[in-house]
């Protein structure tokens, strides 16, 4: 298991794949499969079958997992996506000339 350098409402960029270029926020993030899930990024349809009396079923949009790796920080600062450093125990801001601590 090894540790994440994003957490739970942490605002990311996705660097790869459909969504490429699209800003989110970190919903969920999963360190055991180095997984993150983000609002509004890699949307699967889900058929939902009705439980109880009354219950609606049919498709569902859900947000998947997509790999850690393939997301970025955004500097809430500067506004970039950037890498992390790491300073003091706290979160940095890798862009030249910003420095914000997370």
């Amino acid at each position: 298991m090894s540790k994440m350098f994003v957490k739970t409402g942490d605002t990311v960029q996705v660097l790869s794949g459909k969504s490429k270029g699209v800003k989110g926020e970190v919903i969920a993030v999963s360190p055991k499969e180095n997984k993150v899930i983000v609002k509004k990024v890699n949307i699967r349809t889900k058929h939902v079958k009705p439980r109880k009396m009354g219950d609606q079923g049919g498709l569902v949009d859900v947000e998947t997992a997509i790999y850690a790796s393939k997301v970025q920080l955004v500097c809430p600062k500067c506004g970039h996506a950037t890498r992390v450093g790491h300073n003091n125990g706290k979160r940095v801001c890798k862009q030249k000339d910003c420095g914000y601590e997370f």
